[in-house]
C-alpha cells in the first residue's frame, strides 16, 4: 500500500477473537457487524475482504456482484457456508483456518463419549433434583471398546489418539485419506459398513459435501450394535435426524450425542426430550484457545491476499492458474 492509498476495508460478520481484530486494525479499516445472510449482498459493496464463521452464509449472490470483494476468509475449517464454486468463477480467493480448532473439537468429542457411557448429564440433573439414584446409573468404560471414525482428518486422528490412551481400538472409514497416514497412527481402515458394525462409538468427523449429506441414514444406522452410541460434532446434515430419532425410539442404538444439527437451533425436535441423548449448542470450537488460534490464522491468510501474497490455506487454488 502506498503512503497515500486508503487502507483496505474488511467486514467481519461473525465473532472473532479480539487479538485477531487488533491485528487487522493495525493495517486495515475494519468493520465488525452482524449481518443477516439475506442482507449481505446489499452490505458487502465497497469491502475488500469478508471474514465469517459458520453463521453467515456467503452465497452466489454475494460473490457474483461487482462489489470489489477480493477475498473471503472462514475462521475455521469447514467452508460449506460459502459458495466456493461461485467465488472461483469470480476469481475471489477463499481462505480458511484448518487445524485451529482441532484440539477443542476432539476434546468435546471424547467428553460427549464419556457423558454417554457414564450418563453424566442425567446423573447430574437427578442428583441436583434431590434424588440419589446410584444403582440407576450403572455405566460402561471406554477401555476395551471400538471407536469407529467416519472421517479421519486432523480431528478424527486426535480423537483416536485420546481414545487409544483410554485403551480403545480405532477403526476408520475415509475414502479420501492415504492409508499409510492413518495406519501410522494406529488406526485401521475399513468400509463404512464394517466400521458401523464393529464400533461401540461411531464418531463423525467428515466434511459436509453432496456425497456426505445424510451419509448416516436409516440403512446405515441399522448396521450399528444396539449397545452402540453415535456422536456427531462435524456437520448436522451428515446424519439424517429423522432416521436417527427413529433408530433411538426403536432402540436400534443405545444413544447419541450431538453438537450439530440439521437445523440450528433444533427447536421442537424429539431429540430434546430423549434421556439417552446428549445435546450441546454447536460449541465444539468454542474455547478461548481455539477462538484465538482460528482468528489469528484466518486474519493472517486474509492479509496475505490483500498484500498480494499467496496464502498457505487457499481453499480454491485453481484461481491461481486463471
Amino acid at each position: 500500500m502506498t503512503p497515500d492509498a486508503l487502507p483496505a476495508k474488511v467486514l467481519v460478520t461473525d465473532p472473532l477473537h479480539e487479538e485477531a481484530l487488533q491485528a487487522l486494525r493495525r493495517g486495515y479499516d475494519v468493520t465488525v457487524r452482524e449481518v443477516p445472510s439475506e442482507e449481505l449482498p446489499d452490505v458487502i459493496e465497497g469491502f475488500d475482504a469478508l471474514i465469517v464463521r459458520s453463521r453467515t452464509k456467503v452465497t452466489r449472490d454475494v460473490l457474483t456482484r461487482d462489489t470489489g470483494l477480493r477475498v473471503v476468509g472462514r475462521a475455521g475449517a469447514g467452508v460449506d457456508n460459502i459458495d466456493v464454486k461461485a467465488a472461483t468463477e469470480r476469481g475471489i480467493p477463499v481462505v480458511n483456518a484448518p487445524g485451529g480448532n482441532s484440539q477443542s473439537v476432539a476434546e468435546l468429542t471424547v467428553g460427549l463419549m464419556l457423558s454417554l457411557a457414564r450418563r453424566i448429564p442425567e446423573a447430574d440433573r437427578t442428583t441436583k433434583a434431590g434424588r440419589w439414584e446410584k444403582t440407576r446409573f450403572r455405566g460402561g468404560e471406554l477401555a476395551g471398546k471400538v471407536l469407529g471414525l467416519v472421517g479421519s482428518g486432523r480431528i478424527g486422528c486426535l480423537v483416536a489418539q485420546i481414545c487409544q490412551d483410554f485403551g480403545m481400538e480405532a477403526v476408520a472409514y475415509d475414502p479420501h485419506v492415504e492409508p499409510v497416514a492413518v495406519q501410522e497412527r494406529g488406526i485401521s481402515l475399513a468400509s463404512l459398513e464394517q466400521v458401523l458394525k464393529r464400533a461401540d462409538f461411531v464418531s463423525v468427523h467428515a466434511a459436509l459435501t453432496e456425497e456426505t449429506h445424510h451419509l448416516l441414514s436409516g440403512p446405515q444406522l441399522a448396521l450399528m450394535k444396539p449397545t452402540a452410541y453415535l456422536v456427531n460434532v462435524a456437520r448436522g446434515p451428515i446424519v439424517d435426524e429423522e432416521a436417527l430419532i427413529a433408530a433411538l425410539e426403536a432402540e436400534q442404538i443405545a444413544g447419541a450425542a450431538l453438537d450439530v444439527f440439521e437445523r440450528e437451533p433444533p427447536s421442537g425436535s424429539p431429540l430434546l426430550m430423549m434421556e439417552n441423548v446428549v445435546l450441546t449448542p454447536h460449541i465444539g470450537a468454542y474455547t478461548d484457545e481455539a477462538q484465538r488460534r482460528t482468528g489469528l490464522l484466518v486474519v493472517e491468510q486474509v492479509m496475505k491476499v490483500l498484500e498480494g501474497d499467496v496464502p498457505e490455506f487457499l481453499v480454491n487454488p485453481e484461481i491461481l492458474s486463471v
